[in-house]
């Protein structure tokens, strides 16, 4: 969740996508005013100006809309993972494609925003109608979400409801700060902007902490349509927020500062090179110094050389999308491996998902320090002075993290469900008898004392295979003929003279990490009722047949109390932790006087590892984006020419939508079975990855801007240390994934 493109060196926002830079001319009431303040004092100066012109209070409009959009955003998100693999019943590897998949979308739509913005609608036309599209793909994920009680095709909307996100949440991108910037008058009011930036970065985070941590709870403990879960709430809060956020936004209307569309730099970009290319090919024999030269009848030189200074700092960006392949698993596979972890805190439960608020948390907390402690010292020492040095420490970080999610996912893996391979057969015998008996399965002889299992796993077994069993209690032999399937686990339960089978047995965990329980019984009448009581939760179970066992149900990770029928007191006690497979089996005593025995099994281990132990990884991840991002941002905002600045903010969107593309590509190709080995390959890629910037940053030339620039042409700020000149820094900015 985090820093993808909001941190900023500078009051004019890394959106400045098109045009941004350039349209900072003074509105007509903040120009009247100077005319009238010109007239009555010729001696007035912009700081005087700067006590005269209001705070404008459209502003705060587009801040609360911020926070409501970043709500939704975020809240989505941070559950989309465990819906698209608990809900809509994707592999772990299908649900991390289509979410990367989705981010990448959300990446590449900024270009659509700022063209249509620029080019054609104005930012307030394209934020309003992108954001009826946006909020109709809130609505349509969260009905998708009601599977079952609503017949609609789940899978097919959910995916639409994705895409409109994608092109609402991607469009307005490039848009909503740039259009906060729009409402200020410079450089009277730089101050000002400073501030609205430290606001508009403060919402971000509100709403990103806010939902990441309240929709998990919404997912899963509400009840809900008869589930367990309640993703419809957990999607329709965030529908909700940006049908709010859009209200807020046209309640503004009237007190905004429009301005009018003034072109694409990023489509003159484009036109530029794209025409040199073209006119080199036909041009053979005519040498240039630069092969942008070729573009000088239809272009001014000083369209080229920013041109060739742009491509000079996007030729650098070519192996940053490894970064972000790595950081935006934070919501996919980092999720999905604390769905496999202990979230046990005292009497309350941590969720899966609610993990990843831990990154925007350290956002917060990091930003100051590094600013404030952390550069200064390594700059008294002489390190890190260089931002494309940070950049690559801040890759290599983001390899370190991966390291540890590896170490932590190779402590998982003996906690794993253990899976009949190909020609393996798992097999669990249960003695439901009164009394010991001794048993004999196709010739492995053993003992069972009542109510007690044994299980082996059998190989040599093509598709399937029959094998015998015989058994001696007391005065009582049985024998049966068992058919044993490959990759398969069966229970049997020898009751008496009789043998029942229960095939396909569950093993694996649960995917929303609760624990799993079946109750086995024997000897109980068909109007029986099962319960299990404990801390306000009642699981009943009524209809006994006689199939001797119940269906897998999902429970809540408490102790309970085993109850039957109106009996007083309880049987039991049974401890059921995340994670964990469990089979109870229940026996009615024989003697008559309504008593009952049991025994629990653990079939698969609970969880062991608390998830507490992912810490580690997210706080050196999130150093990582501190120095790799913001350090970014800044290094490309301070070495591109000012008409640049939105061919920057295009060109690191891109990066992190290719980033996404790369885990795409890595999850599809399926190169290991154990997902810590594919940990330790995107560990290895990064310092690969990090080695090859090395190498190209090798001897770059900074680019250093006179402090006496004077403004350049169209009204551009000055590239001047916009830093200084405006007061800012960036420990107002929040890392996010949204401008």
């Amino acid at each position: 969740m985090a820093s993808q493109d909001e941190t900023v060196p500078s009051q004019v926002s890394a959106d400045v996508p098109l045009q941004a830079v350039e349209e900072t001319a003074s509105e007509p009431k903040a120009t009247a005013l100077l005319d009238e303040l010109d007239e009555k004092n010729p001696d007035t100066d912009a700081e005087d100006l700067n006590v005269k012109l209001k705070y404008p209070k459209s502003v705060f409009f587009i801040v609360s809309n911020e926070f409501c959009e970043r709500f939704s955003y975020y809240g989505m998100r941070t559950i989309l993972s465990i819906y698209l693999r608990n809900v809509l019943s994707y592999s772990d590897d299908m649900a991390t494609i289509i979410y990367h998949v989705f981010t990448m979308f959300c990446y590449f739509f900024p270009l659509l925003g700022a063209m249509l913005a620029d080019s054609l609608l104005g930012k307030f036309r394209t934020i309003f109608y992108l954001s009826l599209v946006y909020a109709l793909g809130n609505v349509v994920i969260s009905l998708a979400s009601a599977k079952g009680a609503l017949d609609l095709p789940a899978r097919e909307l959910s995916i639409v409801g994705l895409l409109l996100i994608s092109i609402g949440t991607g469009g307005i991108k490039p848009c909503v700060s740039a259009f906060g910037g729009d409402q200020f008058v410079l450089p009277q009011q730089e101050k000002q902007l400073a501030q609205f930036f430290s606001l508009f970065y403060f919402a971000i985070n509100s709403g990103s902490l806010v939902s990441t941590f309240l929709t998990p709870v919404l997912r899963e403990d509400v009840k809900c349509l008869d589930q367990s879960s309640c993703y419809p709430l957990a999607f329709g809060v965030p529908a909700v927020l940006m049908v709010i956020s859009i209200i807020i936004f046209l309640i503004g209307k009237r007190l905004y500062v429009m301005k009018k569309p003034q072109g694409n730099v990023v489509l003159d970009v484009v036109k530029c090179i794209s025409h040199a290319l073209v006119r080199k090919s036909k041009l053979k024999g005519e040498k240039r110094e630069h092969w942008l030269d070729y573009a000088d009848d239809k272009h001014d030189k000083k369209m080229i050389n920013d041109v060739k200074a742009a491509l000079k700092v996007l030729y650098l960006y070519l192996p940053l999308p490894f970064f972000w392949a790595l950081f935006d698993q934070q919501g996919s596979r980092w999720t999905f491996q604390a769905t496999r972890m202990s979230g046990e805190l005292g009497g309350w439960s941590l969720k899966p998902d609610q993990m990843q608020v831990v990154n925007p948390l350290l956002i917060l907390i990091f930003i100051p320090i590094f600013e404030t402690g952390i550069y200064p010292l390594l700059s008294k020492c002489n390190l890190l002075t260089k931002p494309l040095q940070r950049l690559g420490v801040g890759g290599l970080l983001a390899a370190a993290s991966f390291l540890i999610s590896a170490g932590i996912e190779f402590s998982l893996e003996p906690t794993y469900a253990v899976l009949p391979a190909a020609g393996e057969a798992q097999v669990r015998i249960y003695n439901g008898n009164p009394v010991a008996c001794s048993f004999e399965f196709d010739s492995i002889p053993f003992n069972l004392a009542n109510m007690e299992m044994w299980e082996k796993t059998i190989t040599g077994i093509e598709g399937q295979k029959e094998a015998s069993l015989t058994w001696k209690c007391g005065g009582v032999e049985g024998n049966e003929n068992l058919l044993l399937h490959s990759e398969q686990a069966s229970t049997f339960l020898v009751a008496d003279r009789t043998v029942t089978t229960f095939d396909k047995d569950k093993i694996e965990k649960s995917e929303e990490g609760m624990p799993i329980i079946r109750i086995l019984y024997v000897d109980f009448d068909d109007s029986s009722v099962i319960r299990l009581v404990g801390d306000g939760h009642t699981e009943k179970y009524e209809n006994i047949s006689s199939t001797n066992a119940t269906k897998y149900r999902e429970v809540e990770p408490i102790t309970y109390d085993v109850m039957i029928d109106n009996v007083a007191e309880k049987v039991g006690q049974v401890e059921l932790k995340l994670g964990g497979v469990y089979s109870l089996l229940l026996m009615k005593d024989q003697g008559g006087n309504s008593t009952y025995k049991m025994n629990l099994f653990t079939i698969t281990p609970p969880n062991s590892v608390h998830m507490l132990w992912l810490i580690p990884q997210y706080i050196v991840i999130t150093m990582g984006e501190v120095m790799f991002s913001i350090t970014g941002l800044e290094f490309s905002f301070t070495q591109a020419p000012v008409s640049m600045k939105s061919v920057m903010q295009a060109g690191w969107l891109l990066t992190v939508a290719f980033g996404n593309l790369i885990v795409v590509i890595i999850a599809e190709a399926k190169f290991f079975d154990s997902q810590a080995y594919e940990f330790l390959l995107f560990a290895g890629l990064m310092i690969v990855d990090m080695g090859i910037f090395a190498l190209m940053a090798w001897g770059y030339q900074y680019v250093k801007a006179p402090e006496d620039e004077a403004e350049t042409q169209n009204g551009d700020v000055p590239l001047q240390s916009t830093k200084e000149k405006n007061g800012f820094d960036n420990k107002n900015f929040k890392t996010d994934d949204e401008q």
